[in-house]
Parts: C-alpha cells; structure tokens; sequence
C-alpha cells in the first residue's frame, strides 16, 4: 500500500484532517473545482453516472457527495426514486442542503453526515453506490470499500470515479506541471486553505491508480471489477458488483 498523505502536518487522523479541510474549502470547493479542471469534470462525471444506466438503481448511496453535484447529475440521467448522500465533512454537507432546498429535491436527495469506514446504513440496503473523488481520502481504503460492499444490496454496482497518473509522453508531464505548480497556486488565489491544494496533488500521487485499484476492489469483496480510463488516464472509473 502507498504512504498516508494528510492535508496537513499534525497529529489528528486523516479523517479528521480530510474533514477540517473540506469545512474549509466548501464556500469555494464547487467554483475552484470547475475552474480547475476547465469544467472537463462534469464529462467525466456524466461518463461514470451512464455506468448504471441499464442496472436502473432505484435508491443510491453517494459516499463522499460533497457539495452534491454528482448526485444532483446522477438524478437528471438516472431518475431514481431517491439518492442518499454521505460525507465527512458538515461544512460541505451545508452547501449540499441549500442547493437541495433551492432546486426543491428535498424527497429526491437527502444527506447525511457519515465515516466511509462506518457507514451509517444497514446491509444490503442500496441497489448502487457512487463515489466521485473521494476514494483517495479514505483513511483505510480496504476497510472504506468493505463498507461500500456491506451496504450494496446483492448484485448491486459500486462505481467510482477518481484522478488517476497518465503515463504517456507528453501528457503526464503536463499534467504534473498542472497539478504540481499551476493547481496549488489557483488555490492559494481564492481559497482561504491552500494546503488543501497542495495535498490534492500529494493524494493523487500516493493513491494506488488502475490495476492497483482494481486489486484492493476485488479484496473488499467486489468481483467483475473493471478499469476504463479517461482522457489520457486522468482519470478513471472503477466499477466492481457484489
């Protein structure tokens, strides 16, 4: 397994530091997220959303749901009969509850303020489950993807959406450069926490991409696990069944 990356150098647990970290950021976190990635991300979020287009889930857990945009988009393409949101941090769970109150989605999109290693839920209990660029904070990988694996009904599909490392020439070079200089000063620009911009490109780089993955999905319990990278192997969906 790769070395822990923390947001910052002190004594607390990742969690606890991946929480006070996104308390942080989460006034800015949606803005800084598509002005960074030129709004790129929104493709790929609606690439790993079509992933459970034919399983047509009916209730599905968002692990990690931040600000909520992957749930509110998986709504528009999925149509479910609901969308239950879990995520560390209250801060960003906040921003998610206004945006549910203002598009009206109330009986649609509820969240809830949960650890990915103890989910709050009962087993068997969801027909999908998504996380989008929340894996590579998980404190304990394997013990976060057992979980995921619990709360999936039998048969059930986790897909997960995460940065990965391009490895041909020249696109990994840029895209260190990017993510290495360019990223971590936008961040100091407009987010009060620049660490947090700073650690964005440490976790990608510590987080066991691709096959790698693909291998820790298959020990928490999921079979049929595929690996489909996107624009260069920027990033990648996962995808694996209970």
């Amino acid at each position: 397994m790769s070395k822990t990356v923390t947001p910052y150098q002190n004594q607390a647990t990742k969690k606890e530091q991946v929480a006070d970290m996104f308390n942080n950021i989460s006034k800015t976190y949606d803005f800084l997220n598509h002005f960074m990635s030129l709004g790129i991300d929104i493709i790929w979020r609606k690439k790993a959303i079509n992933e459970l287009k034919k399983d047509q889930p009916k209730l599905i857990l968002d692990v990690a749901t931040g600000t909520g945009d992957f749930a509110f988009e998986a709504l528009k393409i999925l149509k479910p009969q609901k969308i239950v949101g879990a995520d560390i941090s209250a801060g960003m769970l906040d921003v998610a509850k206004q945006k549910i109150a203002k598009r009206g989605l109330g009986d649609k999109f509820e969240v809830k303020l949960g650890d990915s290693e103890k989910l709050p839920f009962e087993a068997n209990e969801f027909d999908a489950v998504t996380v989008a660029y929340g894996v590579r904070n998980f404190e304990n990988l394997e013990k976060g993807l057992t979980d995921i694996n619990r709360v999936l009904k039998p048969g059930g599909k986790a897909v997960v959406l995460e940065f990965s490392k391009p490895k041909a020439f020249p696109i990994k070079q840029l895209y260190n450069f990017y993510f290495n200089y360019i990223t971590p000063g936008i961040g100091k620009l407009f987010s009060k926490d620049s660490r947090a911009y700073t650690y964005l490109p440490e976790s990608v780089a510590a987080f066991p991409d691709g096959e790698a993955f693909r291998a820790i999905m298959h020990k928490a319990g999921f079979k049929d696990t595929k690996v489909r990278p996107l624009a260069f192997g920027i990033c990648s969906i996962y995808t694996g069944i209970k």
